[in-house]
């Protein structure tokens, strides 16, 4: 008999735990209402993912809006319904939750931000500047502090930028807002480059430019219109110095390759032509002087 007793007893005791109500202030709650509101807000998550999804991947390519945008939207929409979310399951979780208890929180919220959460609500709230005002959006590509590549997410905290390396940058978002960034597809993709080259003081300037709008002309990422152009930038010490002006859109993704390309063409098309590239040149002048005891010193000028 003491057996099922003592198991009866110690079931009544479990049951008793999950229901027994704990007060804290105004605000009544149980375990088992805890449990529950935990496990509602894990539900919220995964509904907030699957609706971010969809949104990104079926509703808004279905109206071709921009995937940048879309991404941005979706975010948006996510946060507003996590946020609704948790309004909700507030009152279920803590029963007697009212918008005054609510203000108490946000005082402690607010405490523990000024303490050690500082740089969190920092970052979150620069993330939902660049939701809204999109300085940067998910597929530009950008450079920041001397980092290239194509932002593939931006998140409440922090923004994901993957080089051409394939390596993966995680970008605080408060950078943002605070540095300078180049987007280079804000607006548009298309991009002019300024490509350097030297050639030799000899080579007549006017067929060198002739040359290089040539060299590049066929190149099927350069835009036909703007037309490449070649500038003849200066006198440079050893060389006369050019720079061709091209402007292209399917090449800002990988602006080091298209460098490459553009190069081979033009030494190519400089060495068909009999155009020298130089190299830098020193002229040394020897001279030889009589000190006063008649032996002589060698001095090298440059």
């Amino acid at each position: 008999m003491a057996g099922p007793l003592t198991a009866k007893t110690r079931l009544m005791t479990w049951e008793g735990f999950w229901i027994r109500t704990i007060s804290l202030g105004e605000v009544n709650f149980t375990p088992l209402s805890v449990m529950i509101g935990l496990s509602l807000l894990i539900i919220a998550v995964v509904l907030q993912k699957l609706l971010y999804r969809l949104l990104t991947r079926r509703f808004f390519p279905r109206f071709k809006v921009h995937p940048g945008l879309g991404n941005a939207y979706a975010t948006l929409v996510g946060y507003l319904f996590l946020a609704g979310a948790i309004l909700i399951i507030l009152p279920l979780a803590f029963p007697g939750f009212n918008w005054s208890t609510f203000s108490v929180i946000l005082g402690a919220v607010s405490f523990g931000i000024g303490f050690g959460l500082r740089n969190v609500a920092d970052n979150f709230v620069s993330g939902l500047i660049i939701l809204l005002e999109r300085p940067v959006k998910v597929g530009d590509r950008i450079t920041i502090d001397q980092t290239s590549g194509t932002v593939t997410s931006i998140r409440g905290r922090s923004t994901t930028v993957r080089t051409n390396d394939n390596i993966e940058v995680i970008v605080p978002n408060s950078r943002f807002i605070s540095e300078a960034v180049i987007n280079w597809s804000h607006t548009d993709n298309k991009v002019r480059f300024r490509i350097p080259v030297g050639v030799h003081y000899k080579s007549d300037a006017f067929h060198v430019r002739e040359v290089l709008e040539k060299a590049v002309a066929d190149h099927p990422g350069i835009l036909k219109t703007p037309r490449p152009e070649a500038r003849f930038v200066e006198f440079g010490d050893s060389s006369l110095n050019f720079e061709i002006w091209v402007w292209t859109i399917d090449w800002t993704l990988s602006p080091s390759s298209f460098k490459s390309d553009v190069n081979y063409l033009i030494w190519k098309a400089l060495k068909d032509a009999q155009i020298e590239i130089p190299y830098p040149q020193r002229d040394l002048y020897i001279k030889e002087m009589p000190d006063k005891e008649g032996l002589r010193e060698i001095s090298i000028e440059t």
